[in-house]
């Protein structure tokens, strides 16, 4: 297998890691892209990003008031 994280993962595609990546566990390497895009165009003075772990995602809430999500206009 390949270990990530000090996490043993079997040989195959693995669909979700705890650190939210997708892999692909070979015996020469294993390779990882992230599930989740980083926010970049939001609102920055009145709202803020954290990180969502239950779906891999960044959440863009209101600094006031973090119940509130926040419009995001463009993510990489």
């Amino acid at each position: 297998g390949c270990i990530l994280d000090g996490k043993l993962y079997p040989f195959g595609e693995v669909a979700r890691t705890e650190s939210c990546f997708r892999c692909s566990c070979r015996p020469d390497a294993m390779r990882c892209c992230s599930l989740f895009h980083t926010p970049t165009g939001y609102d920055k003075e009145n709202c803020k990003v954290v990180f969502n772990q239950k779906s891999c995602n960044y959440d863009v809430v209101q600094k006031s008031d973090p119940s509130k999500e926040c419009f995001v206009y463009s993510r990489v």
